[in-house]
């Protein structure tokens, strides 16, 4: 007879494996994952599976990070290409409507089993959930979530004689108080950064949504690029450099604005929190986290990496790899992961935790993102993602560049996507 192992014994309690599979043999696990903000994230999840197989020592789990979310995703599809899927995967929450057109992943409603498990699932914060679900079914768990925010140095600010405790409010403050620290610092310092490669439609949403515009539809079958308010919000975008001279023209690196931030080569950005912890620790100067500003209203679209299990594992493999991800989403753990990185914890458990809410009372910023969840938006999200993401990067970085105006980028761009989502109208 076969003894029941730790493992076995452990989820049977918890009620992560029925009765029927606790009698399995060890379980290996292949996870590929991205890293999309700097600092040492892959010591961090390296330290928690260490952790995890501890804790559940017939679950093998090997995970390689894979570069950025694009590579990612790549990488993941190659995999399955190859034959060779891996049974998990940390990717970019907008990636659903790929992966299901591959029929590459599984819902989770269709592996939840008890009532706990159904507990879990309808844990997390609704706003986190949106791109993650399709027809009334969850494909996603948020892992590494975000949303966009305001990062200043209230140094400059003071320099500036400005109010180093008070951040823009709306459009128009943000791009008087960056030409303000600009001319203040004679030149030597931009007023304001805002990335326009890597993510350069995520930024854009940001200011369509501050001006009351969504840019898609929610089946992801349609996008609305060329409206007037998006049109106008890239208007302003562009004139934050040609017209306030509060911002360098041209692109600007998201690979590289966290550290033009610490190096005080501009007073104020536009980031990922999944920044926070790192600047927190490597800044010499005073500074402080704020939502994004406003036109219309106040407003981020959410970003970031969700789970995913993909269909090709087998039963067994599916249950372990639901194990570990609710165990990488507990909320102390959730809570813990939030604190090392920055990125925000994905469900309202997380932050009832002793360690979180007592991050969050020493250091306020680490609740912003997820106080501005309450003006957030889904996240730019379509069938053929990348290609109308692609659409979109270009037609900014366009107008940023001065090659078209916002009207003529937007256009090109809009009619790019309608030709790509033509067939997918219902």
């Amino acid at each position: 007879m076969r003894l029941r192992t730790p493992f076995a014994m452990t989820a049977l309690a918890a009620g992560l494996l029925s009765a029927a599979q606790v009698n399995a043999d060890s379980v290996d696990l292949t996870m590929y994952y991205p890293v999309a903000v700097g600092g040492a994230l892959t010591d961090v999840v390296d330290n928690l599976v260490e952790e995890f197989e501890s804790e559940y020592p017939d679950i093998n789990v090997e995970a390689i990070y894979a570069g950025n979310y694009d590579d990612t995703r790549v990488r993941a599809m190659s995999a399955m290409e190859a034959g060779e899927t891996p049974q998990l995967s940390v990717m970019f929450s907008i990636d659903l409507y790929e992966l299901i057109e591959q029929n590459a992943i599984v819902a989770f409603d269709d592996l939840v089993e008890t009532d706990e498990e159904r507990e879990w699932l309808d844990g997390f914060y609704p706003g986190l959930m949106e791109n993650g679900q399709l027809d009334g079914k969850t494909y996603g768990i948020p892992f590494q979530r975000s949303t966009i925010v305001l990062f200043w140095n209230k140094d400059a600010f003071e320099a500036a004689g400005l109010d180093p405790e008070t951040p823009p409010e709306n459009w128009e403050e943000m791009a008087e108080m960056a030409a303000t620290v600009r001319k203040a610092a004679n030149g030597e310092q931009w007023g304001v950064m805002v990335p326009s490669t890597g993510y350069p439609y995520w930024m854009f949403q940001a200011f369509a949504f501050q001006n009351g515009h969504r840019l898609m539809s929610e089946d992801g079958t349609e996008v609305y690029f060329d409206d007037p308010a998006a049109v106008e919000a890239l208007e302003y975008w562009v004139s934050l450099a040609t017209e306030h001279n509060a911002m360098p023209d041209g692109t600007i690196e998201w690979g590289t604005l966290r550290q033009n931030f610490l190096e005080e080569s501009t007073a104020m950005m536009w980031h990922t929190t999944g920044n926070l912890t790192a600047v927190r620790s490597e800044a010499n100067f005073d500074f402080g986290v704020a939502m994004l500003p406003m036109k219309t209203q106040r407003g981020s679209p959410t970003g970031g990496g969700n789970f995913y299990i993909f269909e090709d594992a087998t039963e067994e493999e599916q249950r372990a790899a639901m194990t570990f991800i609710r165990w990488m989403t507990d909320p102390e753990r959730a809570a813990a992961w939030s604190i090392e990185t920055g990125y925000m914890g994905v469900s309202p458990a997380a932050y009832e935790t002793d360690a979180l809410q007592s991050y969050v009372e020493e250091f306020a910023p680490a609740a912003v993102a997820r106080d501005q969840l309450e003006h957030g938006t889904a996240e730019l999200s379509t069938y053929q993602g990348g290609r109308i993401r692609r659409a979109l990067d270009n037609a900014v970085q366009a107008a940023l560049t001065g090659q078209m105006t916002p009207q003529e980028a937007l256009s090109q761009a809009q009619q790019e996507a309608d030709s790509v989502l033509r067939r997918y109208a219902r």
